[in-house]
C-alpha cells in the first residue's frame, strides 16, 4: 500500500461495488456517503446496471480480471483505511476480492452482500451466494439484512428477535467476524431493529421506523457509514449505533429529495445541504 502522506486532511474510504446510474445506492451513493462523514472517497466498479428508482432494466458485470487490475493500481499507490463492499454480482468477482483481501488486509472492512435491489431485482448471479462465503472471514462486519441472512444460511427469514440472534450466531459460525442482522424487512409498525453479534457481545439496536418509500441505498449508505464512523469511533458497537442514528436521519429526509417516480433515494446529504 502507498504511504500516507503527512498531514493528510481525510481519511480515505473505499467503495466495491456496482453503479447505481440514478445515484442512489451504489458507487454513488457511497461516495455520498463518504463526503458526508468526512472521508475522501474512492472506488472500483464491479458492475454497470442500467436502474432508476422503479427497476433494474439491465447489468453489465466488468471482468474479475480488471476487477483485480482496479484494486491493485489503487493501492499501489493510495493508502486506504476502511472498504466497504456492495454489489459484486458474480462469484468470481467475488473470489477475486477475497484474493484482494488476503494479499491486503485492512482492519476496517464491511461487507454488505447485496443480493437483490430495493426493487427486488437480482442482482447477484448464480454461485455467488457460495462465493460470499469466502469473504466472511476476510472481513471485520457482514451486514445482510433478513432475507439475505436467509439465503446465506439456506434457512427461512428471521421472524422474530430471537431468530435473528440465532441467525447471525450461526453466520459466525460459517467464519463471520462480526454480524450486524439488519431487521429492516420485518413486519414492524414502530422499530427498526437490528442485532449486533461479534467478540464485543451481542446488541440490540432500536429506530423508529420512518413512514417513507424512499428507502433506496438504506444498505449501502449504513455499510459505507460503519466503515467511515469506525475510523472515529472507539469501536464497532460504537460505530455502528452512531451509523445506525445517521440513517435513520438520511431515511427521515428522504422525502424532500423528490426523485424519481418509484423507491426514491435515502439523503445521505442532509446535514450538508441543512447547513
Amino acid at each position: 500500500m502507498g504511504t500516507r502522506p503527512a498531514g493528510r486532511q481525510a481519511p480515505v474510504a473505499l467503495s466495491i461495488a456496482g453503479s447505481d446510474p440514478s445515484g442512489g445506492a451504489g458507487i454513488q451513493g457511497d461516495l455520498k456517503t463518504f463526503s458526508a462523514l468526512g472521508a475522501y472517497g474512492t472506488a472500483v466498479i464491479t458492475a454497470l446496471t442500467a436502474q432508476n428508482t422503479r427497476e433494474v432494466s439491465g447489468i453489465h458485470l466488468v471482468p474479475a480480471d480488471f476487477v483485480a487490475q482496479q484494486l491493485h493500481a489503487l493501492v499501489a499507490d493510495i493508502q486506504v483505511d476502511a472498504i466497504k463492499i456492495g454489489m459484486l454480482g458474480s462469484a468470481e468477482v467475488a473470489q477475486t476480492v477475497a484474493a484482494f483481501l488476503v494479499e491486503h488486509p485492512h482492519e476496517v472492512v464491511v461487507l454488505d452482500p447485496v443480493m437483490f435491489a430495493t426493487s427486488g431485482d437480482r442482482l447477484l448471479a448464480a454461485g455467488g451466494v457460495e462465493a460470499l462465503h469466502r469473504l466472511l472471514p476476510l472481513v471485520s462486519l457482514v451486514t445482510p439484512n433478513l432475507p439475505e441472512a436467509a439465503r446465506l444460511l439456506r434457512c427461512e427469514v428471521a421472524g422474530d428477535i430471537g431468530e435473528m440472534h440465532d441467525q447471525a450466531r450461526r453466520l459466525m459460525d460459517a467464519g463471520a467476524v462480526r454480524v450486524l442482522l439488519k431487521g429492516g424487512h420485518a413486519e414492524s409498525d414502530t422499530d427498526a431493529i437490528d442485532v449486533f453479534v461479534g467478540p464485543e457481545g451481542e446488541q440490540v439496536l432500536r429506530a423508529q421506523r420512518i413512514a417513507t418509500r424512499n428507502t433506496h441505498g438504506t444498505g449501502c449508505a449504513l455499510a459505507s457509514a460503519i466503515a467511515v464512523l469506525r475510523l472515529q469511533r472507539a469501536g464497532w458497537v460504537e460505530a455502528v449505533a452512531a451509523a445506525k442514528a445517521w440513517v435513520t436521519t438520511a431515511i427521515g429526509a428522504a422525502d424532500a429529495l423528490q426523485v424519481g417516480e418509484g423507491r426514491g433515494p435515502v439523503h445521505q446529504l442532509h446535514q450538508l445541504w441543512g447547513r
